[in-house]
């Protein structure tokens, strides 16, 4: 317990700070999600409804392809013997259901992340909310982007859809909120960087 609190100590305060900010964004968020959000449904109602309208959007106006139509509805899933309803924007093709883009694939966690990592860091307000702008417009594109490939793919190249749906494309979000981080970052000097460990 000991050695614990010595290298805490050690963290330099900036550091500290940044993290005890951090822990309480995502606390505050849960809460606030998991008790007036999560059941309403007013973030990510409109939010899911957005990103399938635009990727279908996409693909009937940017590519050779049209007849792409996006329709809310209720969707119902079977797990382990238990039924589970959700709402989900249904993607069909000229009448023929393709896919469902759910609450989950939104983006809403990840734009909450990006926002509360910016949140965070020590900087100007108005660099932060260029930022949480600028983020948020990236990572919304980004996710259209990426509901449009899913979407091709669940039609025509079935057989790629889970490895990249579960792995590459998510990995490439990430990678994204990542960079954008980075362009953030570059300008923000911690005193006492050095990190001791003993």
């Amino acid at each position: 317990m000991i050695k614990l609190k010595a290298l805490i100590h050690d963290i330099p305060v900036p550091i500290r700070l940044f993290l005890g900010k951090a822990l309480l964004f995502f606390v505050t968020w849960k809460i606030i999600y998991g008790v007036f959000l999560y059941d309403s449904k007013v973030i990510d109602h409109p939010l899911t409804i957005h990103i399938g309208d635009a990727s279908v959007h996409l693909l009937n106006s940017m590519s050779s392809m049209s007849g792409y139509t996006s329709i809310r509805e209720i969707k119902i899933s079977t797990y382990d013997g238990e039924v589970t309803t959700q709402e989900a924007s249904k993607i069909y093709h000229n009448g023929k259901a393709i896919v469902y883009i759910i609450d989950r694939c939104n983006g809403l966690e990840l734009i909450v992340l990006y926002i509360g990592f910016i949140v965070c860091m020590p900087s100007n307000f108005w660099r932060k909310v260029r930022y949480i702008i600028l983020g948020v417009i990236v990572l919304d594109i980004t996710n259209i982007l990426r509901c449009a490939g899913l979407i091709y793919l669940q039609e025509y190249f079935l057989a790629y859809f889970e490895f990249i749906h579960l792995y590459l494309l998510k990995a490439s979000m990430y990678t994204i909120t990542f960079l954008i981080w980075m362009l953030f970052s570059r300008k923000i000097h911690l005193k006492n960087e050095a990190i001791q460990i003993r």
